[in-house]
């Protein structure tokens, strides 16, 4: 059986791409002189501390941590629409509501009783489709408004919900790229084709790698299992994106630099032997090269697919984050994009080191780092006076919006106390 992907214009970003066609009926913002938390609903002057879950963080980063975290909430709170979502300038709430009710049931004083969480529920479940998909049709992202949306109603933990997350799931199998499928260009894929595993946009039939490693994530916390037959033929896909000759055979590995690190996607719908990266050529521009938000997901969707840690794949990986290790940018972008998707960086790093389940990760140079406390540090330098964060060296892919950093910051803070 064929199934016929949709062509749309390929210009999506290796990270979380917020970006909008026009949404009917966008509701108005939380009004943009509010400073004061106590006057906006729902946000409480006391909230309770985190405490951590592991024995990795001294007392002292707990306590940074647990304010920042509360801070960001309060800030996320005061952002809230009065129709319980989030978005960005009217745009993309189905996502930001979903990353917002995230964080917040995260918290130890919000649970799915909590009135911010029904209301934001039942706002992004506005966005329900019939074919179980949660996302808004123009706007082109039914996967990755999906799998957050997945990801929320997963860590809420409610019968309640049960219902719309089993669906969504089911959505989320039905649009990944399996033998059979019509490319673009009108090719068959089989297990050999470079799309087969991947998962795109929803709108166009270019898979790559944010995309996958967003749905690897929410099936991963929907409880599917690393040896589900749809987690490995993902797996397939994330081969493929690797700067890792002996087990990628897509022709810009041979040329690359086969550092282990990962790209955005194998290839492109006009080219099948071409890849795609957001941090440009490889050494002496030849080939493609790697960078850290890639990697991070590319490193921790091996994980959740089940590969063992020592693994190859798995090690040269690791061997990468070793040696490109920092938090000051997004590691091994140019000078000139090393701010580039920081926020998103900072949301995979930490989700991929707390599934690789080391406390300190030791560089190169001998140096070791504890990443929870590093991690804390840098968000901590970063904070707003409002509790907020924004990417203001570099906003593309909207990184310029608080509401998107700061649900990115405090989910990764959330990580960190796991």
């Amino acid at each position: 059986m064929r199934i016929r992907l949709a062509v749309t214009a390929l210009v999506m970003p290796a990270v979380l791409v917020l970006f909008g066609c026009e949404r009917p009926e966008a509701p108005p913002p939380v009004d943009d002189d509010t400073d004061d938390a106590t006057a906006a609903p729902h946000v409480p002057e006391d909230m309770t501390l985190m405490t951590a879950d592991n024995d990795a963080m001294t007392a002292d980063y707990e306590e940074k941590a647990a304010r920042l975290i509360n801070d960001g909430l309060r800030y996320l709170l005061t952002r809230r629409n009065d129709n319980g979502g989030w978005d960005l300038e009217g745009r993309n709430e189905a996502a930001l509501t979903a990353m917002a009710v995230k964080a917040l049931v995260q918290h130890p004083d919000f649970d799915a009783e909590s009135a911010v969480v029904s209301e934001g529920l039942a706002r992004m479940l506005e966005y329900r489709q019939d074919d179980g998909g949660i996302y808004n049709p123009p706007e082109g992202r039914a996967n990755y408004d999906t799998s957050l949306a997945v990801m929320a109603m997963a860590a809420v933990e409610s019968p309640e919900y049960n219902a719309p997350l089993r669906e969504a799931v089911a959505f989320l199998r039905g649009i990944q790229i399996v033998p059979g499928t019509e490319t673009p260009t009108g090719d068959i894929v089989d297990e050999d084709h470079p799309f087969y595993g991947g998962v795109s946009y929803g709108r166009h039939g270019r898979p790559d790698m944010s995309n996958l490693t967003m749905w690897m994530q929410a099936m991963h916390d929907a409880g599917v299992e690393g040896d589900d037959p749809a987690m490995q033929r993902a797996l397939r896909f994330v081969e493929r994106t690797q700067n890792r000759s002996e087990s990628n055979p897509m022709p810009w590995v041979q040329e690359g630099p086969d550092d282990g690190g990962f790209v955005y996607a194998p290839a492109t719908a006009g080219d099948l032997t071409a890849g795609e990266t957001k941090a440009g050529p490889g050494p002496g521009g030849r080939g493609l090269r790697s960078y850290g938000s890639m990697t991070y997901a590319g490193f921790k969707s091996m994980l959740y697919a089940g590969v063992d840690r020592d693994d190859e794949r798995v090690r040269a990986a690791f061997e990468w984050i070793r040696e490109y290790w920092r938090l000051d940018s997004n590691p091994n972008m140019p000078q000139l994009r090393s701010q580039q998707g920081l926020y998103y960086y900072y949301h995979v790093f930490a989700k991929a080191l707390r599934a690789w389940g080391q406390p300190v990760i030791t560089d190169f140079d001998g140096n070791d780092h504890n990443w929870r406390h590093e991690l804390i540090d840098h968000l901590a330098e970063r904070v707003d006076e409002d509790g907020s964060w924004s990417n203001d060296q570099a906003e593309r892919w909207h990184e310029g919006q608080p509401v998107l950093c700061t649900a990115y910051a405090v989910l990764a803070l959330q990580e960190a106390m796991e």
